[in-house]
């Protein structure tokens, strides 16, 4: 049976087949629900818009992006495919690139930044230690007070580039949780943090998938007005 699309702002889908499906997620969206923020959400606007007409086949989030983060986000069609999926993130055998802008610029042109994480969300939880944390990045272009960069988490722990670039000096453009806004003269409405790109073998046919996200038009305008 064909899913059901909705005419009403869909949100767009980059990758699509019978087990999983690759949403262009857009920013200031939160991916499930909260105790603040119940219906507004990618979870409940994709199932209304895309889910199968007998519910056969529930849209699942099989990772996460932050509320700002926008970009590439996988679902899988049915909970037994989310589970599938979600090993394969734990085991790392899905790539993710992402494309930010950072303060500043780096040293170093392309690097690795080893470093254990946590999260600012964890502090309440005693019991929780600083897990290890590996982001592979690489500076694209220099702008005149900032850089962009393809930053690709090796490990996926909580708000893991934006806490890498704030401990080499260089935090992400619009970061206010764990930067002081006002302390750099560039300023961005949201985290300039965008999932460009997710790379993985589909466990049913063994196809080798890339999907990419374009920019997002906010932060493509923002770029364009900084000049080349």
């Amino acid at each position: 049976m064909s899913l059901s699309r909705s005419t009403k702002k869909p949100v767009p889908v980059l990758f699509e087949n019978q087990h999983f499906i690759v949403f262009n997620k857009p920013a200031r969206l939160l991916v499930i629900p909260s105790p603040t923020e119940k219906n507004n959400t990618l979870v409940n606007i994709v199932n209304r818009q895309y889910a199968r007409n007998d519910g056969s086949a529930k849209l699942h989030p099989c990772h996460r992006l932050d509320k700002d983060t926008s970009g590439a986000i996988l679902f899988a069609k049915g909970k037994a495919n989310q589970k599938v999926m979600m090993e394969e993130f734990k085991d790392r055998e899905i790539k993710k690139v992402y494309e930010a802008f950072v303060h500043g610029h780096p040293k170093r042109k392309k690097a690795s930044i080893s470093k254990p994480i946590k999260s600012l969300d964890q502090k309440k939880f005693k019991q929780t230690r600083a897990k290890p944390a590996l982001t592979n990045y690489q500076v694209k272009k220099t702008c005149e007070h900032f850089s962009v960069v393809e930053a690709e988490p090796v490990t996926g722990r909580a708000n893991q580039i934006r806490i890498h670039f704030k401990d080499i000096g260089h935090p992400l453009v619009g970061e206010r949780k764990y930067a002081i806004a006002r302390d750099y003269p560039v300023k961005f409405k949201r985290v300039a943090l965008h999932a460009s790109r997710l790379e993985f073998i589909d466990p049913h046919s063994q196809q080798h998938v890339i999907v990419d996200a374009p920019l997002a038009e906010d932060m493509r305008e923002f770029l364009e007005k900084s000049g080349p």
